[in-house]
């Protein structure tokens, strides 16, 4: 059985890391699983959004599969490591929106995860923590650098440090998750989250998370000229030309991606 599913509905990948016996912890075959979905998520023009999730009720992902770590040469530690780091950034870098179905828990790796991704929908249930230093190491996929851009240095740092984890509710309240949801299934609120973007331009969506993400860490100066080429790709588009014809005709736009 596949480590990781993969499938494409009405243009949303659906991503889900199906090892819910062990808490969906990632294993080098799991990684090696995941970043060949991302490479056809990047590559494939039909997807729009892609929604990552766990299989079961109980994790979204609690990390690094320990038993196997205890089982490696420092030199596969240094493979397996250099794996979900890459794979991670391949994540954080597609072009398309995406969102982290936080089904679970959320630890080390699984929160890093959530990191890479653009937007995080959880249960109330659901806990996140970087717990890295409470077994004598330290994030290594993304964490120590996205989490302080996303909350701030100092609460990433006690976050970090103290090993911490925190509810749902906590994590919201830090800015960590998009939202809490109640009695929806979380996957089927991703997937309303998901239907509000899909309404845009598809090019469009790409070109604003460019500019955006590309835009976070430099000079305002920068970021400007980095928003002009983004918007400059959208101008000889047929979706542009859509929405104004649409528009006159008073009906809802038929956005091609093109």
């Amino acid at each position: 059985m596949s480590k990781v599913l993969y499938s494409v509905e009405n243009h949303i990948a659906y991503v889900t890391i199906n090892r819910p016996e062990v808490l969906n912890c990632f294993d080098y075959e799991t990684l090696e699983q995941l970043a060949d979905v991302v490479n056809q998520i990047e590559m494939d023009q039909d997807v729009r959004v892609a929604i990552f999730t766990g299989a079961g009720e109980k994790a979204f992902s609690a990390g690094a599969d320990l038993k196997e770590r205890k089982t490696l040469s420092v030199k596969e530690v240094r493979r397996n490591v250099k794996a979900i780091r890459d794979v991670f950034n391949q994540i954080s870098q597609l072009p398309q929106p995406t969102i982290a179905a936080v089904n679970g828990y959320a630890f080390g790796g699984g929160f890093e995860l959530i990191l890479a991704c653009d937007f995080a929908i959880a249960v109330p249930e659901a806990k996140v923590g970087l717990t890295e230093t409470s077994w004598a190491i330290i994030p290594g996929a993304g964490g120590t650098q996205r989490l302080p851009r996303l909350i701030g240095e100092m609460r990433a740092k006690e976050l970090i440090f103290t090993a911490k984890k925190l509810t749902a509710q906590e994590a919201y309240d830090w800015g960590i998750l998009t939202r809490v949801i109640n009695d929806e299934n979380v996957v089927e609120a991703s997937i309303s989250f998901a239907k509000e973007m899909l309404q845009n331009g598809p090019v469009a969506l790409k070109q604003a998370k460019y500019a955006i993400c590309n835009g976070m860490n430099v000079d305002l100066q920068t970021g400007l000229a980095i928003e002009s080429k983004a918007y400059e790709l959208t101008i000889p588009t047929e979706d542009r030309l859509e929405a104004l014809t649409a528009f006159s005709e008073k009906r809802k736009p038929a956005f091609k991606g093109k």
